[in-house]
C-alpha cells in the first residue's frame, strides 16, 4: 500500500489573507483536513467538497481530542494513502505542537512537509501597531508560553525579568495578574509598558495598553480573554502612532486564480 503524505500548514493569525499561497495550494490539494479551533472559517470554506474535514480544536482546560489521538488521526489517514493537511493557526512550530507531530510522522516513515505560517506573536502584534523590534526601543525579542507542559511548573520569571528587549507571552491570559506580579517582583519596573491583544489581526481584534502595574485590571475591565497575546516592553509605546486600519482580503476571489500543483511530497 502506498503511504500518503502530510503537510503541517500554518494558517497565520486571524486575518485570513495572511495564509501563504503554498498553504492555500495544500488545502485545495488535500484529501483530509485536520484543523484547529482558531483557524479562520473562511479558510475552511475553501476546502474542496470531496475532502474530509476533522475538527480537533482545543480550548483552555478542554481537550476533547487529546494530542495522542490527533497523532493517530494523521498517521492513519497517511497510511491509507491520503494527502493530509494539518492546519494550524499561526505557525506549526511556534507553540503549535508541530514538532511533536512531525516526530511521529518521521517514526512511521511518512512523508511530510512543513509549510510555515505567520506567527501571531509577530504578525498579530503588528496589527496592533506594535513592532517586536525597533532600533530605538528593542534590539531583540523573546517569545514564551504562559504555561508549560509539566503541571505546576512555571516559566523562570526571574530570568525573564532581567532580559532586555520585547517579551511576548502566548497562552498566558489566565495567569495575567500573576505574570505581571512575578516580573515586577523579579526586577521589572512597574512602569514598564505592557499590552494585551485579543484576536490579533482578526476583524474583532481588541487591545488594551498599560503598564505591568495596571495591565491586568485594564484587561479585566475590558473583558479581554484568550486567545490573546501579552507583550511587555518599550515598543508598546509605539502602538498609537503605528496603529492602522487593515484591509481584509476576500479570499474567495483569490482562490479560483490559483493553478498548478505543489512539487515535493505530493505523489
Amino acid at each position: 500500500m502506498n503511504k500518503g503524505c502530510v503537510w503541517l500548514v500554518g494558517a497565520g493569525p486571524g486575518d485570513v489573507g495572511l495564509i501563504t499561497i503554498k498553504g492555500l495550494h495544500c488545502i485545495q490539494s488535500a484529501d483530509v483536513i485536520v484543523h484547529d479551533r482558531l483557524v479562520n472559517p473562511e479558510l475552511i470554506a475553501q476546502i474542496p467538497d470531496h475532502c474530509e474535514i476533522i475538527n480537533v480544536g482545543k480550548e483552555h482546560d478542554y481537550h476533547p481530542i487529546p494530542q495522542e489521538a490527533i497523532n493517530e488521526i494523521l498517521v492513519k489517514h497517511a497510511l491509507d494513502g491520503k494527502r493530509v493537511v494539518r492546519l494550524k493557526g499561526g505557525d506549526p512550530y511556534v507553540f503549535g505542537r508541530g514538532g511533536e507531530e512531525a516526530e511521529i510522522l518521521a517514526q512511521y516513515g511518512i512523508k511530510f512537509e512543513i509549510v510555515p505560517g505567520i506567527s501571531s506573536s509577530i504578525g498579530g502584534l503588528a496589527y496592533a501597531g506594535i513592532p517586536v523590534t525597533h532600533r530605538d526601543y528593542a534590539s531583540g525579542f523573546h517569545i514564551v508560553t504562559g504555561h508549560t507542559s509539566q503541571e505546576n511548573t512555571q516559566q523562570n520569571w526571574r530570568i525573564l525579568a532581567q532580559l532586555e528587549g520585547t517579551l511576548i507571552i502566548l497562552m498566558g491570559m489566565t495567569r495575567l495578574t500573576d505574570i505581571c506580579q512575578q516580573l515586577v517582583q523579579h526586577g521589572k519596573p512597574v512602569t514598564t509598558p505592557a499590552a494585551v491583544v485579543m484576536y490579533a489581526s482578526h476583524p474583532k481584534q481588541e487591545s488594551v495598553i498599560g503598564t505591568l502595574e495596571t495591565l491586568a485590571a485594564k484587561a479585566e475591565e475590558k473583558e479581554l480573554h484568550a486567545p490573546a497575546l501579552i507583550v511587555i516592553g518599550d515598543v508598546v509605546n509605539l502602538s498609537e502612532m503605528l496603529a492602522f486600519s487593515p484591509s481584509y482580503l476576500n479570499l474567495s476571489s483569490l482562490c479560483p486564480t490559483l493553478e498548478g500543483s505543489i512539487d515535493g511530497v505530493i505523489p
